[in-house]
């Protein structure tokens, strides 16, 4: 899309001399005092004595305390100290800000430098009065708010004004910013390296604004007039001097601050004092300007001494440097020239505290730090105080700025290059009256030293003002028209040269003798040229007439046309409105049965989800129910267990006792067979007493008690068996052997084994039922190592029915079935161990002994 702009005979700017553009420093102006303005801390401590009593808002008294050193020294008790302004200790941020600082601002936006400086003892609110913190913001955030909201619609894009490095500016082309743009966008940081500080790169100036609204607060609402036909760039830098050197705090470098290289003080083509290769850091919001600053504010050297916890151990300098120029004849590109680029400046200078050793208490590297600072502090009282001598006396000493860094850098201050004010930052603890009564003598010299008042910087190249807003105008009423459909819109061609502008200002017309032709030729040619442009605009309004004329015949015939049309469109327009309305009654009524069902659905929905709920209740309660009776049944089937091991222990015990029993039996029966046996084989007579004891050799046997013994055992056994019939008998053929072997037998592997026809094997005897079912025959079989000998013993009987209804059984027979390793024989024999069943002729003398 392309468009075409008029350019007349005045299109190349004429750029004046510089002592016409800019003015001279030689020339005879106006002096101004230097501005002090003095700010009392509040009270730290509610025990402390005030020695300042506020006589009116410019005055104070100052009232020694007994303690002074003045007072001991008889001078004077009481002191009046008047400034252009006093802030007392309830006055707010906002307050010094807009009594202070504000003036300065307007001054910067009109091409005008300026010096704003705080001065006090350590621990006195010169830090918090400069930077403030997050609630209450200080003189230098609240600058950068109303700079930014002043020329937030004017910026000019990144990179469009450069430093030349030598205390000037450079204009780029579009091309060449653009290309510095991508760079650096490239990189995605910003100068200051070591703090990693992202940058959105504005593609337009709308982006701009925004960045700088959302950074806003009482000064952040504030706009100043500027010149809406200038382009403005803001560029800051951050020193400090320490020890009397200057250091950028902006540099990139990742050596630590106390290593830094430090900078040197040159002076320009202009005779003004700048630090030669400092970073300059353009921003285009008050929000990135302070994170660079809080970027070189932790590089400052702080320390703790004890009159403040973290005191400034050098002088910082804070400089916002604004860059303007104007646009050219059309309103849309800067002029391409150095020489109309105006360069002006604020320095917000935070000086370190004035400290005495006796009370700070430093030693070491902190003791040379005050006497540094004190020194500088000397200096800059020196310099006034000499400028002070050759403004009243007329004299012509040298001010010697080169003895501190700090007033080498601000001697075109104090020369006439800008205005200068300095806020008097005072404690009035009765403590620090020492110190107070040497700052306020250092600001009554300050107010008596006057500087030359700055001279505005305006630029007048002929063009038309308003032009910028002009081509936005034209450039809206392009858009419109496109989007209109009219694409002859971008076609037209816009002259903003030959409206409302005559020339530049009339020269002087101060005459300073009779002769002198040279003022009225300058003004004769001037008013020549002007009458000359006068005709020029006057014949080119006249041409602008016709053209108007020509196009409102055209426009109120297009409007005739439009009138019938709108008169045709607007019939129409009514019949749609009655099919409209006819549809909306439809749409009501549709609407109406929507809602009808709707509200039935909704109904059938709550239903729904009531049977629902009450079904998710019924088998809540389901579960419950089926929980409690799988909990009662495992609770039964552990009680039943319980019962069911517990009967099998009880019957194991029984079952044991008669074992053991039965083996006592079989012990004693044994012994008496043995006695019998030896009885028999015994040569000796023998002798049976009363008792049946057997008497051996005229003496009783040693088993006779035992014998004794065994045939109670006997008879009492006889006497517990209950009532059979003795007479019973049943046919062998009908014979059932009731095999009682226990679980774990070893098994014999050998022919030998007990002769039972039929026979009915158990493990265990848990039911009477089990002996009294089919059964006649009873048969007991347990093992036992003897002596490393396997002996299987069969212990059988016959079962008798009792008179109860019951059975009993009775033993008649015992087998013992002996497994006995052979004696060992010679490997090539081959024979392997047998066994043999032999029964003993104890099992058979005890067969008869229980069958009798």
């Amino acid at each position: 899309m392309r468009y075409s702009i008029m350019k007349t005979a005045r299109s190349t700017p004429q750029i004046c001399p510089k002592e016409q553009a800019f003015g001279s420093r030689h020339n005879v102006t106006p002096k101004d005092p230097v501005q002090v303005y003095c700010r009392l801390r509040p009270m730290s401590h509610p025990d402390d004595i005030s020695c300042i009593t506020i006589e009116s808002s410019n005055a104070m008294i100052v009232i020694p305390p007994e303690s002074a050193i003045n007072l001991r020294n008889g001078n004077q008790r009481t002191l009046l100290a008047s400034f252009d302004h006093l802030f007392g200790t309830d006055a707010t941020q906002i307050q010094v800000f807009d009594v202070v600082a504000l003036p300065l601002i307007q001054n910067l936006l009109k091409g005008k430098n300026s010096l704003l400086f705080t001065y006090g003892v350590t621990a006195s609110g010169k830090t918090y009065t400069m930077t403030g913190d997050l609630q209450n913001q200080g003189i230098m955030p609240r600058c950068l708010n109303v700079i930014f909201n002043s020329i937030l619609q004017y910026q000019a894009k990144r990179y469009v004004f450069k430093p030349d490095k030598m205390n000037g500016f450079d204009i780029q082309n579009e091309e060449d910013a653009l290309l510095d743009r991508k760079k650096d966008l490239r990189w995605g940081t910003s100068k200051c390296k070591g703090k990693n500080i992202n940058r959105e790169y504005d593609k337009t100036e709308s982006d701009t604004a925004t960045s700088s609204v959302s950074s806003s607060s009482h000064s952040d609402a504030l706009i100043l007039t500027v010149d809406q036909d200038n382009a403005y760039a803001v560029f800051i830098t951050y020193v400090e001097v320490y020890n009397n050197s200057v250091y950028d705090l902006l540099e990139e470098t990742e050596i630590r601050p106390k290593t830094m290289q430090s900078k040197i003080i040159r002076e320009d083509s202009n005779k003004n004092m700048y630090i030669h290769a400092v970073t300059e850091v353009e921003v285009k919001s008050s929000k990135e300007a302070l994170q660079i600053f809080n970027y070189g504010q932790q590089r400052r050297r702080v320390a703790h001494t004890a009159l403040n916890a973290e005191s400034s151990r050098s002088h910082s300098v804070f400089t916002i440097r604004l860059v303007q120029a104007p646009l050219d004849s059309s309103g849309e590109k800067i002029v391409q020239d150095k020489r109309v680029i105006v360069i002006s400046q604020i320095s917000l200078v935070d000086l370190a505290g004035s400290e005495r050793t006796n009370r700070s208490k430093n030693t070491g590297q902190r003791l040379r730090e005050a006497g540094n600072i004190n020194n500088s502090l000397m200096t800059l009282r020196k310099c006034l105080e000499i400028l002070h001598e050759n403004q009243t006396q007329s004299t012509n000493k040298l001010v010697p700025y080169r003895d501190s860094k700090l007033t080498h850098l601000f001697k075109n201050y104090f020369d006439g290059e800008g205005q200068v004010r300095m806020i008097v930052c005072v404690n009035p603890r009765a403590d620090d009256y020492d110190e107070t009564i040497q700052v306020i003598k250092f600001a009554e010299i300050t107010q008596e030293v006057k500087v030359l008042r700055p001279v505005a910087r305006r630029l007048d190249l002929g063009y038309t003002p308003g032009r910028r807003q002009a081509n936005n105008n034209f450039r809206e009423a392009q858009n419109r028209l496109e989007k209109n459909g009219y694409a002859e819109a971008m076609d037209l061609e816009l002259d903003l040269n030959l409206v409302y502008s005559l020339g530049g200002p009339f020269p002087s017309l101060e005459v300073k003798s009779a002769h002198d032709e040279q003022t009225i030729t300058t003004l004769m040619r001037f008013l020549e040229q002007r009458i000359i442009k006068q005709k020029s605009l006057s014949a080119d309004l006249q041409k602008k007439q016709s053209e108007l004329r020509n196009m409102l015949v055209v426009l109120e015939r297009d409007n005739i046309s439009l009138k019938i049309e709108n008169a045709t469109l607007k019939v129409s327009s009514e019949e749609q409105k009655r099919k409209i309305n006819t549809l909306q009654t439809h749409v009501c009524k549709a609407e109406t049965q929507v809602d009808i069902l709707i509200q039935k659905l909704n109904a059938a929905n709550d239903a729904i989800r009531f049977l629902q709920q009450e079904v998710k209740n019924k088998d809540v309660v389901l579960n419950q129910k089926m929980m409690e009776k799988e909990r009662t049944k495992i609770k039964y089937n552990n009680k039943i267990q319980a019962k069911t091991e517990k009967m099998n222990k009880e019957l194991e015990d029984k079952l044991k006792q008669q074992r053991e029993n039965l083996e006592a039996k079989m012990k004693n029966k044994e012994e008496k067979l043995n006695l019998v046996k030896q009885i028999i084989s015994s040569d000796d007579p023998v002798v049976v007493n009363e008792n049946q004891a057997p008497v051996v050799d005229g003496k009783l046997s040693p088993s006779s008690n035992n014998l004794q013994q065994t045939e109670s055992e006997t008879v009492n056994d006889l006497v517990s068996i209950p009532i059979v019939n003795p007479r019973y008998r049943r046919s062998k053929s009908a014979d059932i052997w009731l095999d009682h072997r226990p679980q774990h037998l070893v098994p014999l592997g050998t022919i030998f084994q007990p002769h039972m026809s039929s026979r009915k094997s158990v493990n265990q005897l848990l039911d009477p039922k089990d002996i009294t079912d089919r059964t006649s025959r009873y048969c007991l079989v347990s093992q036992q190592d003897v002596n490393g000998e396997l002996e299987t013993k069969l212990y059988k009987g016959e079962i008798l029915p009792t008179s109860s209804g019951g059975a009993q059984v009775v033993f008649n027979d015992m087998e013992c079935l002996k497994q006995t390793s052979p004696i060992p024989k010679r490997k090539h024999s081959g024979q392997t161990p047998q066994k043999e069943r032999q029964p003993s002729p104890e099992t058979s003398g005890l067969s008869k002994k229980l069958r009798l």
